[in-house]
C-alpha cells in the first residue's frame, strides 16, 4: 500500500476540473488504456492565456491528482509561463509522491506539452513514431529514456520504470535501458568543464532553499518527518529536521545522505550540512 500525502488524497477523493471543453483550443494526449494509464488534457487559451483546464484520465490514484493537480496549477496563467512547469513541481503541489508513482506526475508534464503544441498549431507526434522503441509494453522510445536519466540522474533501469514506467512491463528491455543509462552517463563525464561564476552567499540561499522545498522536503513529508533551513555560512549549512526525524538514530544518515547529498548535487560539490 502506498503513502500518500494528505494533497494528493485530497485531489484523488474531490478532483477538480473533471471533462471536456468543447470549444478547447488545445489538446494533449499522452498514454493508452492498453498500457493501464491515458490522459486527456483540455484548454481554452485566450490572449495567451490559460483561462480553463480540464482532463479525463484513466489510471491509478496518482494518475487522478496529478491530473487535478496541473489543472489548478496552470489556469490563469500565461502559455508561456505555464510551459515550464515539469513533473517535479506537480509532485511537489501534491506534497510530494510515492517514487514508484512518480511516472504519473511525468505523464501530465507530456500531456501539457502536447496540449500546448495542439494550441500553437505544431505537430504532435506519438513518442512511439519518433526514433527507437525500446520498451514496447508501453511505447517508450531511446530519447524519452535519454531525457529521464539527464533530468533526474537516473543510474539504474528501476528507476526509469519509475519515473516513466519503461522496463515495468515484460522486462525484455531492460538490458538495453542500462546500455542508455550508461551512455548518457558516459557522455556526461566526456563534456568539457566549462568555468561557472562563483554564487554569491545570497544566491546560494535562494538555491538551497528552492532545492529543499522541490526536492528534500517532500521526501521527508512521505516519511513523516521535515526541515527547516537555520543558516548557511558559504558552503556551510545548517538545517534542523522534525517531526518522525527529530531524535532518531538515522537522523545523521539522513542530513548526510539526503540533504548534503541532495545539495552537493543541485548547489555545490562543496557543501557541507550538520543538524542543529
Amino acid at each position: 500500500m502506498w503513502e500518500y500525502t494528505d494533497k494528493v488524497k485530497e485531489h484523488f477523493m474531490s478532483p477538480r476540473n473533471v471533462g471536456t471543453i468543447d470549444d478547447a483550443n488545445g489538446i494533449g494526449d499522452v498514454g493508452s488504456l492498453s498500457c493501464g494509464d491515458a490522459l486527456r488534457l483540455f484548454l481554452k487559451i485566450e490572449n495567451d492565456i490559460i483561462v480553463d483546464a480540464k482532463f479525463q484520465t484513466f489510471g491509478c490514484a496518482s494518475a487522478i491528482a496529478s491530473s487535478s493537480a496541473l489543472t489548478e496549477m496552470i489556469i490563469g496563467k500565461p502559455v508561456t509561463e505555464a510551459e515550464k512547469i515539469t513533473n517535479k513541481d506537480i509532485a511537489a503541489y501534491l506534497g510530494g509522491l510515492p517514487k514508484e508513482k512518480i511516472h504519473c506526475s511525468v505523464m501530465g508534464e507530456e500531456a501539457l506539452e502536447a496540449a500546448i503544441k495542439s494550441y500553437r498549431g505544431e505537430p504532435v507526434t506519438a513518442h512511439e513514431e519518433h526514433g527507437e522503441v525500446v520498451c514496447h509494453c508501453f511505447g517508450i522510445t531511446k530519447e524519452q529514456i535519454e531525457k529521464a536519466v539527464k533530468e533526474h540522474n537516473i543510474e539504474n533501469a528501476e528507476d526509469v520504470s519509475y519515473y516513466i514506467k519503461a522496463g515495468g512491463g515484460c522486462g525484455n528491455c531492460l538490458d538495453r535501458i542500462d546500455e542508455i543509462i550508461t551512455d548518457v552517463r558516459q557522455e556526461n563525464t566526456k563534456k568539457p568543464l566549462i568555468p561557472i561564476k562563483a554564487m554569491t552567499n545570497l544566491e546560494r540561499i535562494r538555491k538551497i532553499e528552492e532545492v529543499i522545498s522541490s526536492e528534500i522536503r517532500p521526501k521527508l513529508e512521505l516519511e513523516g518527518g521535515g526541515i527547516e533551513l537555520i543558516d548557511v555560512q558559504g558552503t556551510r549549512v545548517k538545517v534542523g529536521l522534525f517531526g518522525r526525524c527529530t531524535n532518531c538514530p538515522s537522523s545523521q544518515v539522513t542530513i548526510k545522505e539526503t540533504v548534503e547529498k541532495t545539495l552537493r548535487e543541485k548547489v555545490d560539490a562543496d557543501i557541507t550540512v550538520e543538524g542543529e
